[in-house]
């Protein structure tokens, strides 16, 4: 029997699908000019403010490995009178430690000198010059605590709010909030500079059952910032064009059956990945910026020789911190939300006489200078700029039996330092007290999620009300805890 129905190949029959009821679900996905709404197009995020923001855009400094807070931020006399002596059992045995020996650890003085800073006074690390000279621009926080003393679930928690693994990063909450403010470049920039690696990996800054076009973006840190991003050889711009549009005619096809988010987010990636072939090589460019400027940052400092060769993995170390400092003040220049700068590793169990002058040689210039290039430019008002780690030292050496290099600190989560700059932070000032070894908080503690609701607050965001429903649950940033902590702003 001979059939009156026309006969359509595969491409006839998808074809036509994308230009009918495809077209009707693209619809919802593009605006007049076939641009990508959502991740694409600058514009509110997916939650309005809950009231008046202080900043728009965060940097955010990670010092992956745990620096020592009593060498740096936090002085203690009482260690050098000490040093040398037990720590009374009462103090540590109900603790846990990563190496440390007990029966062998002994208290640790320390070297470094601590003078005052600007007109607040801020005592800081003869190791910390540089940051010393915008002590009137921070905020620091000496009671700091968490609940991990390892590095993988100690940085899943400063970065996530939870020391499990699955859950969005802070920078994925902020981006999901707030939204983009340039369709060309990611919200959301991951800058890292690492010797040995960073233990959480990229945990840390993915977005977790958030859709993953909230995740961080990792640039590489010189040339294309994402490998694959130019078109192959032989293919125009024009044709690169269509076959995205075709690409992701089919994938709102997909969506308008199936209703899976992550398909929104891939038409995202593929519109994004073709915008940025034309922001990225200007991002990336440095030749613009003046010699001053780089001076500032010391991008083309020498990196100098530790003594006894350098035990933190990797070289060139220096210029590529300095240049992703100088990347972040680029970045949210051009509109991005949040840019995270890793750089590892603080991790000194051992050799921290040497290794950590070396670190702070390397990271204290540039961090510095990012903060001043922000404010003599006007942009440090309202960019959050946070340096800190997962958790500090301990006050005692390791002193391990059988180890001949020279001791190191252990981790410890019962009190460390972290400071915050711009975007509404009331600079100048110290909050929080540690006892005479900085064992424990004495004074106005600070944990980890209260400092995630302060955050969120500075953004505009009630902590409380910032949620995503996942599988029947109403989640996070702080889960079930924080509070806030007026004095950063008030």
């Amino acid at each position: 029997m001979p059939s009156h129905l026309p006969l359509f190949s595969r491409r006839s029959f998808l074809t036509q699908a994308c230009g009918g009821i495809g077209g009707l679900a693209l619809s919802h996905l593009l605006s007049g000019e076939g641009r990508l709404l959502g991740a694409t197009l600058p514009g509110p995020g997916q939650v309005g403010t809950h009231h008046a923001p202080r900043a728009k855009n965060c940097i955010y400094i990670y010092l992956e490995g745990g620096p020592s807070q009593m060498d740096l931020y936090d002085p203690k006399p009482k260690l050098n009178e000490l040093d040398g002596q037990p720590l009374p059992e009462s103090m540590w045995k109900n603790m846990r430690f990563a190496f440390l020996a007990k029966e062998s650890a002994r208290i640790m003085g320390t070297p470094r000198t601590f003078r005052k800073h600007g007109q607040c006074g801020m005592e800081l690390s003869d190791l910390l010059p540089h940051i010393g000279s915008i002590a009137d621009d921070i905020c620091l926080i000496r009671s700091m605590h968490t609940d991990q003393f390892n590095h993988v679930p100690g940085q899943l928690l400063m970065n996530t709010g939870s020391a499990i693994a699955g859950r969005p990063s802070l920078g994925s909450w902020l981006s999901y909030g707030l939204g983009s403010e340039n369709r060309n470049l990611p919200e959301f920039v991951v800058l890292i500079c690492v010797g040995r690696g960073v233990p959480g990996g990229s945990a840390s800054w993915a977005s977790g059952f958030l859709p993953s076009k909230y995740s961080g973006v990792m640039f590489r840190n010189e040339g294309t910032p994402v490998l694959n991003l130019d078109n192959p050889a032989a293919i125009s711009s024009a044709m690169q064009r269509r076959t995205i549009e075709g690409v992701s005619r089919l994938n709102a096809l997909h969506h308008a059956e199936v209703h899976d988010p992550e398909i929104e987010s891939r038409i995202a990636a593929y519109e994004l990945a073709f915008r940025m072939q034309a922001a990225a090589p200007e991002l990336m460019d440095l030749s613009g910026e003046s010699q001053a400027t780089l001076d500032l940052y010391g991008v083309d400092r020498t990196e100098p020789k530790i003594e006894g060769g350098n035990q933190l993995g990797g070289t060139g170390l220096f210029g590529t911190f300095a240049r992703n400092c100088l990347m972040a003040r680029r970045l949210v220049e051009r509109g991005v939300r949040v840019v995270q700068v890793i750089h590892a590793s603080w991790d000194h169990h051992s050799r921290i006489n040497t290794d950590l002058p070396h670190n702070c040689l390397m990271a204290d210039q540039p961090i510095a200078a990012l903060v001043k290039d922000l404010k003599q430019r006007g942009l440090l008002d309202d960019t959050l700029v946070i340096c800190g780690s997962e958790f500090g030292r301990t006050a005692l050496g390791e002193n391990r039996p059988g180890s001949r290099s020279v001791t190191g600190r252990d981790h410890h989560p019962n009190a460390f330092s972290l400071w915050l700059a711009g975007g509404g932070i009331k600079g100048g000032q110290v909050i929080g007290e540690t006892d005479d070894l900085a064992w424990n908080v004495a004074k106005d503690p600070v944990h980890v999620h209260d400092l995630h609701a302060t955050i969120l607050h500075l953004f505009g965001y009630d902590h409380t009300r910032l949620t995503y429903r996942f599988q029947g649950r109403d989640y996070r940033l702080t889960d079930v805890h924080g509070q806030l902590v007026p004095r950063l702003f008030t």
